[in-house]
């Protein structure tokens, strides 16, 4: 429980901290380097444990945030993978250093941002990262990946692909700005930057952690994963034939034609708004969202994060892909 917000009991036949790269290549040296299978975790804030893990779990833990160099605009800021996500948003915030700030209380750890290319409100990591160090698991060999290398994606990296559990991120270098161009624009944000008297990344931050405290359940007290399902993406054609039946409120167009579509609200649409099943359901303000109402095992989760799927794909004909790592 104390590895996975959900809060679901579930052991590792092997678990390993990492705390520096000399400890890394400790463990690439020794017998459990050749147990599989293998699992690389962050905050454990992405993922659902269906039952116990037969493997070996590696958990990063490196620390250490550097300004590594800068010029009249931005700043190259190096951070360890297992540095708080939040926690490093609140620093890089105080140092006024943008870029990051509409990311803002977001669980999960440094190392983990890459991997699921993290977005809120307008913004996603990938915008920043300048390049991303990490560690081979066959062969113990250093690599750093530039941002066009990670191939990054809506809420996808080459880390949840052909990378997937063969390297350990270390580092993530992020190149920030010195002079902002704040991203306002989403209703929400918008609305909640009025009681303040201008628009700064530190009232970004703010205004950021108000909304998601306000509608966001607290994984330390409810179980849950944050987002548990992807916005669909559909091209023109499907989004005309949705618009003929759901005039409004569809989703966000992107500029390459397609429309991005509400998870949240096709959830709504089927009735799993704040809907209870055994000692599971949604969120209560947040249908996207499956919380862990107490003692829920992690196979009760996907059963109903299954129901959901079903449910909104016989109503839309979409199907909702999991963002979370269920294992």
């Amino acid at each position: 429980m104390k590895y996975n917000t959900f809060q679901v009991v579930a052991k590792a036949r092997f678990f390993v901290e990492l705390d520096d790269i000399p400890t890394i290549r400790d463990f690439l040296s020794s017998d459990l380097s050749g147990v599989r299978p293998r699992f690389v975790l962050g905050g454990g804030s992405n993922v659902l444990f269906t039952k116990d893990f037969d493997g070996v779990i590696l958990r990063t833990v490196i620390k250490g945030i550097e300004k590594t160099s800068e010029n009249g605009k931005t700043v190259l800021i190096r951070a360890g993978a297992g540095e708080d996500w939040d926690k490093f948003v609140e620093y890089c915030v105080a140092h006024d250093w943008g870029g990051i700030e509409n990311l803002s209380l977001i669980p999960g750890t440094v190392g983990a941002s890459p991997v699921q290319n993290i977005g809120a409100y307008g913004m996603e990591v990938m915008d920043v990262i300048d390049s991303v160090e990490a560690i081979t698991l066959e062969e113990g060999k250093m690599i750093t990946l530039t941002a066009k290398e990670c191939q990054f994606s809506y809420r996808d990296s080459i880390f949840k692909k052909d990378l997937k559990d063969k390297v350990i991120i270390t580092h993530v270098n992020f190149r920030l700005t010195k002079h902002h161009n704040c991203i306002t624009n989403y209703p929400d944000l918008a609305r909640e930057l009025d009681n303040f008297s201008e628009t700064t990344i530190a009232n970004i931050r703010q205004a950021v952690i108000s909304i998601r405290k306000s509608k966001l359940p607290d994984p330390s007290v409810t179980g849950n994963a944050g987002s548990f399902f992807k916005n669909p993406v559909v091209d023109k054609d499907r989004a005309a034939s949705l618009r003929k039946f759901f005039p409004n409120r569809l989703g966000f167009e992107s500029t390459d034609g397609l429309l991005k579509l509400s998870a949240a609200w096709l959830i709504e649409q089927c009735g799993w708004k704040g809907k209870r099943w055994g000692k599971t359901g949604t969120h209560k303000k947040q249908p996207l969202i499956i919380v862990n109402h107490g003692g829920a095992s992690g196979e009760e989760i996907l059963q109903c994060a299954l129901k959901i799927q079903k449910a909104v794909m016989n109503h839309f004909a979409i199907k909702l892909e999991m963002e979370v790592n269920v294992l």
